[in-house]
């Protein structure tokens, strides 16, 4: 049977792209135009792993999707990066200042409002996906609207790129997790990173002991990332990841770990990607 992946968004969307690269060029997608319906295509079994949006270099983590991934008990198997290039278009024949609404993904909007800001005569309009946008104005044959999108939506959609990186730093870069219902097995591949959460009381000192057992096992920590816990006043979750060499000190910090917290869990252990 044929691996389906579920992608937020539509076919020329990022999450597609990374679909294509993590998974390969003829990757099946299930498309989902929310993240919870994208978990939801998971849980229900239409869709096999998924690609979810976890952070942005520029504007940084996607925190709902850390609860989603929590709530439902999925597991991270993978992470992907890419570059994001955000590129205006609409349909051929026309330039920018016939251009009067622009609409794509809140991210993808912030991404970009330098460059907006030199065209006043645009409004902006908050949509649900950048390729989706693309498509539609496509299929309408919309004058007058533009997407911000990728190259590949362009293509797909036979649009006409007015602008291209138009995002304000060039540098702007998402990293994508791959999430199953079941965790990865090794099965020959390097294991060497992984994602945590745990639950810490407001209390001085309890995260810098958390942080010296990291450090005294020789883990890496590339990002933590707090919530609070709105049911209990004072208390916070704590979004972790941590890259290591040896995975037995991995699993003996994480013994210490599980005693001075409360509910440890490890979220998925996979093969580190940046």
């Amino acid at each position: 049977m044929e691996k389906i992946i579920g992608i937020q968004g539509v076919q020329g969307s990022f999450h597609h792209l990374v679909a294509q690269e993590y998974f390969g060029p003829n990757v099946k997608v299930q498309e989902c135009m929310s993240f919870h319906e994208l978990v939801h295509s998971l849980v229900a079994g239409d869709s096999q792993e998924i690609v979810m949006a976890i952070e942005n270099s520029i504007v940084g983590s996607i925190l709902p999707n850390y609860a989603l991934i929590d709530e439902h008990d999925l597991k991270v198997v993978g992470e992907h990066y890419i570059p994001i290039s955000m590129n205006l278009m609409a349909l051929p024949g026309q330039d920018i200042s016939s251009i009067k609404k622009v609409a794509s993904h809140p991210m993808a909007l912030l991404q970009c409002k330098e460059f907006f800001k030199k065209y006043p005569h645009i409004k902006l309009i908050e949509d649900t996906d950048t390729a989706e946008v693309a498509k539609r104005i496509s299929e309408k044959q919309a004058k007058g609207i533009g997407a911000v999108a990728s190259k590949m939506a362009a293509d797909l959609f036979g649009l006409e790129i007015l602008a291209e990186a138009i995002h304000t730093k060039k540098s702007n870069a998402t990293r994508f997790l791959i999430v199953s219902t079941t965790k990865k097995e090794p099965n020959g591949i390097k294991i060497d990173k992984a994602s945590l959460k745990f639950e810490l009381e407001s209390r001085r000192g309890s995260l810098v002991s958390i942080l010296n057992i990291i450090r005294d096992y020789n883990l890496d920590m590339t990002k933590i990332q707090s919530m609070p816990i709105i049911e209990t006043p004072w208390k916070y979750s704590f979004f972790v990841d941590v890259i290591f060499e040896d995975h037995s000190e991995f699993l003996k910090a994480m013994e210490i770990i599980e005693v001075m917290t409360e509910h440890l869990k490890i979220l998925g252990t996979y093969k580190n990607n940046l």
